[in-house]
Formats: C-alpha cells, sequence, structure tokens
C-alpha cells in the first residue's frame, strides 16, 4: 500500500484544524501517514516548499502530470466579489482559489472539506458573509456550495465532510486511511455526506457528566460540574460526534473542560439564534430535546429523575469541585 498522494489547501479559515493535526499523537501525524503510503504532495504547514516551487506541485497536479488520490480543503471558500473569488487569490498564482479548488477537484480521486468551514461555510460565512463565502458542496444547510450539488469526484463519491470546529485528529488520518485502503464508500456517510465511524455517535456519549444527566442536577454557572444542559445551552445530546469517548490527546473535551457543546460538526452551528451558553425553552422544558426522545417521555422522565435526585449530585452540580463525595459501602455478598 503505497503512493497515496494527498494535497492539502487552506483556503478562507483560521488554520485550527491543521493546529488540531499536527497535535495527533501515540502515534503522530507523519508516521500515521506513513504507515499506509500516504504522501503528503504538499501541505502549507508541513512541507518544506514554497512559493514558485508550491505553485508549481499545485500546477503539475491540476495538469494530471502528477496523481491526485485527495484534494484536501481546509477553511470556506471566498466566492467574493460577484463570484470572481478574487477576494482570495492564492498568493504567487495571481489565480483566485476558488478556481485552484474547482481545477483540482475536477482531477481528484476524492474530495475531502476538513472542517465546518469547508464543509459548510462555518465561522467564516457567518453574519453578513462579505466573503460570499460556502463550503465545498454546502452553502450552510442547503447543497450547493462552490463545486455544485451534482458534483462527484473521480471515484464516484461527492466531497466527504469531515466537518467539526476544528477536527479531532483521527478524524482526518482515518478517513485518509479508509480511503487509502479502499474501505470509505458512499454508504459510510451520513446525510450531511460525514464519515459515520464519528458522526453516528453523540457527543453525549462517555460524557463525564452523565450522572448528573440521569438525574437532571444541572449546572447554573460555567463553573459548575453539573449538566449544562438545562440552563447552559449544552446540546451534547443532539451533536454528532465522537468527542467525549475518543477526546483530544486522550483527555479534552468541550464538556471535560468544562464548556457546552456548540455542536460544531453542523452546518449552521456558528449562528444558533441564541447564546451559545443559554438553553432556551418554552414552559421550563428546553426547546432542543436529546435526540430521538419524544417530548412528552422527557418531562416525564425529567420530574421523575429530579425527584429521585441523590443530595450528593445536587450539591455537587452547582459546585466547582466535589463537596459531597459518594458513600462508602460494603458491596459484597454475605
Amino acid at each position: 500500500m503505497a503512493g497515496y498522494n494527498v494535497l492539502w489547501l487552506q483556503s478562507a479559515g483560521c488554520g485550527g484544524c491543521t493546529m488540531s493535526l499536527l497535535c495527533a499523537e501515540n502515534p503522530g501525524l507523519l508516521e500515521t501517514l506513513e504507515s499506509f503510503g500516504i504522501e503528503l504532495l504538499w501541505h502549507p504547514a508541513v512541507s518544506a516548499e514554497t512559493g514558485p516551487e508550491a505553485a508549481a506541485i499545485l500546477g503539475a497536479a491540476a495538469a494530471g502530470e502528477v496523481r491526485l488520490d485527495a484534494l484536501c480543503v481546509e477553511g470556506a471558500i471566498a466566492r467574493g466579489p460577484n463570484g470572481t473569488g478574487r477576494f482570495h487569490v492564492l498568493s504567487g498564482t495571481g489565480r483566485p482559489m476558488l478556481e485552484w479548488v474547482r481545477d483540482l477537484a475536477a482531477v481528484a480521486e476524492d474530495v475531502i472539506a476538513v472542517g465546518s468551514c469547508a464543509a459548510f461555510g462555518g465561522v467564516t460565512a457567518a453574519g453578513a458573509n462579505p466573503s460570499d463565502a460556502a463550503g465545498l458542496q454546502y452553502d450552510g444547510m442547503l447543497e450547493g456550495g462552490v463545486l455544485g450539488t451534482d458534483f462527484r469526484a473521480r471515484s464516484g463519491r461527492p466531497v466527504i465532510n469531515v466537518a467539526g470546529c476544528p477536527t479531532h485528529p483521527n478524524w482526518v488520518t482515518e478517513t485518509l486511511m479508509l480511503l487509502a485502503c479502499g474501505g470509505l464508500a458512499v454508504a459510510d456517510l451520513d446525510p450531511y455526506r460525514r464519515p459515520r465511524f464519528y458522526a453516528d455517535h453523540l457527543v453525549h456519549h462517555g460524557c463525564p457528566r452523565n450522572e448528573f444527566y440521569e438525574f437532571k442536577a444541572s449546572a447554573e454557572r460555567l463553573s459548575d460540574m453539573g449538566c449544562m444542559m438545562e440552563h447552559l445551552g449544552c446540546v451534547g445530546t443532539q451533536a454528532h460526534g465522537d468527542c467525549n469517548t475518543r477526546p483530544w490527546n486522550g483527555e479534552g473535551s468541550c464538556t471535560r473542560g468544562g464548556y457546552p457543546c456548540i455542536n460544531c460538526t453542523a452546518p449552521e452551528f456558528e449562528e444558533p439564534g441564541r447564546v451559545f451558553t443559554e438553553t432556551p425553552k418554552v414552559a421550563g422544558v428546553p426547546v432542543g430535546l436529546p435526540t430521538d426522545m419524544p417530548k412528552a417521555w422527557f418531562i416525564a422522565l425529567a420530574s421523575l429523575s429530579k425527584a429521585a435526585t441523590p443530595v450528593r449530585l445536587r450539591e455537587n452540580a452547582i459546585a466547582d469541585h466535589i463537596v459531597t463525595p459518594p458513600a462508602v459501602r460494603d458491596t459484597t455478598r454475605r
């Protein structure tokens, strides 16, 4: 298994997905790619080539002189002004990134949108969006984007959306490894074309605050230990991602760090219509209920759970450290 060629472009974004990718460990990024025969033709933060050398690599790939197995694009594509793309010209080439992406996508075996900006527009497309930024094949929740609804890479697959803000490094490397060994089919993508190996999980799975959630023992401030769904805007019960079962660097996730999940793997997460740290409610019931749970069931479950909340959880939920430890009991059977 050798010679799987990957070209990586950074468009309109913060570069956070690359920063996350470079934090891959045990094994590191380059070791992981090498073990699957994946070669980076060029990456702006990893490769030594710059200026004319880098432009030559892009030109050779676009002309078909070098086989392009995967085109990875990080960041949204600025289509303005007036569809010319000249708000973002690739340095040293005189050509808009918009044109480079379209030319390279046309010859790539697969196209991968790395991060929610490249997938859906993300933070770059938020607000008035003066640069007319969009994702590769989505503009928010609407199909189309830069490459159009009907675009298919040479493999026959649409753009693969490795969404996240930022992406987990393993989401990127696992996608590339699956493609390199022929293990990723269209059926392995969810309705937003995110790889199912991470998108078929919920952020809620493995959250260290799950015991508080079960008893609806809720945090009232960001520093509290309780569940952040009821008051602090957490949508981990609805957000797709394995963030708490595959934490960053073996330890981190938003909820583990004391911040509510904002559903960053979804289109238009950047404009939720509310403050990220507040939960909208109707008659005291959160508007966004857990995925697959009918409202009547949630209300009944929440009422029973609150009535049965142990004192330990009720007290710890609104504290920034454990104030009431669990009781010590003999669990042996005699």
